[in-house]
């Protein structure tokens, strides 16, 4: 029995270290997306970013979840900025 359990164990710590090393992701909700041209417009501004390794653009759910390479970031204020060169509002937060 006390096999299992070390195994278990084991098993959940990898699991958690392997989430750990997952790349960065914020979901910031966008003000002022109504359509699919919007959610493109967004995905372009955000994909030109030398830090971003992936994103999702929701216009149903009204959001950009952004996944950063390894090591990188884009700070709030950079996001805010990029969003309102597009024509939208972040909301900060979601």
């Amino acid at each position: 029995m006390n096999y299992f359990l070390s195994l278990l164990i084991l098993v959940f710590s990898w699991t958690a270290a392997q989430a750990a090393d997952q790349p960065n992701e914020l979901k910031v909700g966008v003000k002022g997306m109504v359509c699919g041209f919007c959610a493109q417009g967004i995905e372009k501004k955000f994909k030109a970013q030398r830090e971003i390794a992936s994103l999702e653009v929701s216009l149903e759910n009204k959001y950009v979840k952004l996944k950063f390479k390894e090591g990188q970031k884009l700070d709030n204020k950079k996001i805010s900025e990029l969003l309102k060169e597009a024509g939208y509002e972040a909301v900060l937060g979601e």
